[in-house]
């Protein structure tokens, strides 16, 4: 195999590696069913579409340009980890307290939105934070700045790291899109333990992404 291909792929699994993990949109399918009671499977699949498209410019973005837009805006990774897990431990918080009622079955499986309904609740919180959050776009600004020292961007490693996107934003889409036959396979008081259970691991996850903002801003004040 050439060496551009070896570095194509191995680029692409540096994303996917990097990223699948946090991301996790398999472990967010309960969340989002939760946040989209009352839509028909036709609106789920519109919205899963477009926050796979949402999440992948999110992770482009971060991993080419991340670095130059928080130096532009004056803004350290740290401040941005601080920021965004208080809005992850937010959205986690508002979760785990909603009530069982609400977080069960479907209130009205036939209901259609409009298109733009389904616009603007795709961004956010389904795309920010919940999808692709504060700690997906600190990796991936770091995956983008930390490219081998003297290395250009060459374009096995532009391709490895749009291969790599696109496969984390396929998996966004097909962990949405089948959500809801997730859901029924599992039934009303199974996804309900699913939601309070990640609804925690966010409230958790935004913790740590706020302690490592946290922690770097506290070793420069130290220092």
């Amino acid at each position: 195999m050439p060496v551009t291909l070896i570095d194509l792929f191995k680029y692409a699994l540096l994303v996917v590696g990097a990223l699948f993990p946090i991301v996790n949109p398999i472990g967010n399918t309960p969340i989002f069913l939760s946040l989209t009671q009352g839509l028909s499977s036709q609106a789920r699949s519109s919205l899963a579409k477009a926050i796979a498209l949402n999440g992948l410019a999110l992770i482009l973005v971060s991993i080419f340009i991340g670095t130059h837009i928080l130096a532009f805006f004056g803004i350290s990774l740290p401040v941005v980890q601080v920021g965004g897990g208080l809005v992850v431990i937010s959205t986690g918080w508002a979760l785990l307290r909603r009530p069982n009622e609400e977080l069960g079955g479907e209130k009205n499986p036939g209901h259609e939105i409009g298109p733009e309904d389904c616009e603007s609740q795709a961004f956010y919180p389904l795309t920010l934070p919940l999808t692709v959050g504060p700690g997906s776009i600190s990796v991936a600004i770091t995956v983008g700045a930390n490219r081998p020292e003297g290395s250009e961007w060459r374009w096995p490693l532009i391709a490895g790291m749009l291969l790599g996107s696109a496969i984390i934003a396929a998996s966004i889409y097909l962990s949405y899109r089948f959500a809801e036959r997730i859901g029924r396979t599992l039934g009303n008081s199974a996804m309900n333990i699913l939601i309070r259970l990640s609804s925690f691991i966010l409230v958790c996850i935004g913790v740590q992404i706020l302690w490592n903002g946290l922690s770097a801003l506290l070793r420069t004040v130290m220092h």
